[in-house]
């Protein structure tokens, strides 16, 4: 079992994402999960810098902490060989510590192109054959690549890592769970979903690592807590697909506007109490997730880092070794 630290690019500055993954490693966490976003989902998050330059920021900051995309869309906003060029680069400057999260990605980010948003059934299409290009080129060698969606001609990465890196697939449901299966070193989810995860150890991934994010807010005042994560993260209480449909952060805030706080907090473990963090953790690993990236909301990340480090650490450790016995 690993525990990791979620970067919200949509939260923070970029310098202060490098601060943050320099804390989580010192605090002794196993890895960072960076989003990968052009657009913040409400303009109350208020950021949105280029995911690859904070990579690098990390790269020079940090020895041993692994670092992640959560995630990458390599089919629409930015071709899936540039992706696999920004990648390998990022696995040399972080000397094989970098891993690739891809999905199908967000209208939100990816129209801003004016490519069209496909439908979701094309999308997975898309995403398939983007990895099987990015894999390609991680080969090394002069490449040609012409498929349904994506052509590369006479491409060549000059910079590449000893070992290519991972690529870690994003999925929600059923369908997406067995491309993740078929396509991907390892699985992405939000949710702590045992059917998702049994259907992705079905169609082959099992034994293969399964991340998931956890959003939380440690803080002195449980009620404060719950108001804060209402206020920048209220597109948690939306349901089904609208999330990817959405094409501008106005149109998530027209979206969340009738949400209460019981609609988008009622379920967030806050407060300075570890227990009901250590319940939502306990959810995860049920569920068959064994890397668990801890999303603090707001600013207050080091108080956060210092609350894992003095006593959620220690109570999922005593935790863990009570259930074992």
């Amino acid at each position: 079992m690993q525990f990791g630290l979620w970067l919200a690019s949509e939260e923070h500055d970029p310098l202060k994402l490098v601060d943050m993954a320099e804390r989580a490693e010192a605090a002794g966490l196993a890895y960072v999960h960076i989003s990968d976003h052009f657009h913040p989902w409400i303009d109350r998050q208020g950021q949105s810098p280029f995911v690859w330059s904070v990579i690098g920021g990390i790269a020079a900051r940090t020895s041993r902490i692994r670092v992640g995309t959560g995630v990458t869309c390599p089919i629409l906003r930015i071709h899936p060989a540039i992706v696999a060029h920004a990648a390998a680069t990022s696995a040399v400057m972080l000397e094989g510590r970098f891993f690739l999260g891809v999905g199908t990605g967000e209208n939100l980010n990816e129209h801003v192109v004016g490519r069209g948003w496909p439908p979701l059934e094309v999308r997975r299409e898309m995403l398939e054959e983007a990895i099987d290009l990015m894999r390609l080129l991680f080969r090394g060698a002069e490449r040609t690549f012409r498929g349904r969606f994506f052509t590369a001609e006479d491409a060549r990465l000059y910079t590449l890592p000893k070992e290519a890196p991972p690529i870690y697939v994003a999925a929600s449901g059923p369908q997406s769970a067995e491309l993740a299966a078929g396509s991907g070193d390892g699985l992405i989810s939000t949710s702590p979903d045992r059917e998702l995860v049994g259907r992705y150890e079905r169609a082959g991934g099992k034994g293969k690592p399964k991340f998931i994010e956890l959003r939380l807010c440690w803080g002195p005042d449980p009620k404060a807590g719950r108001r804060l994560v209402h206020e920048i993260w209220p597109t948690s209480g939306l349901g089904g697909q609208l999330a990817q449909e959405l094409r501008r952060p106005a149109d998530f805030e027209a979206a969340v506007e009738p949400l209460k706080e019981t609609d988008t907090a009622s379920d967030v473990p806050v407060g300075r109490d570890p227990e009901p963090y250590l319940k939502a953790i306990r959810e995860c690993v049920d569920a068959g997730f064994d890397h668990v990236a801890l999303h603090q909301v707001g600013p207050d990340q080091r108080g956060f880092l210092e609350f894992w480090q003095r006593e959620l650490r220690p109570a999922v450790e005593r935790s863990r070794a009570s259930r074992a016995r």
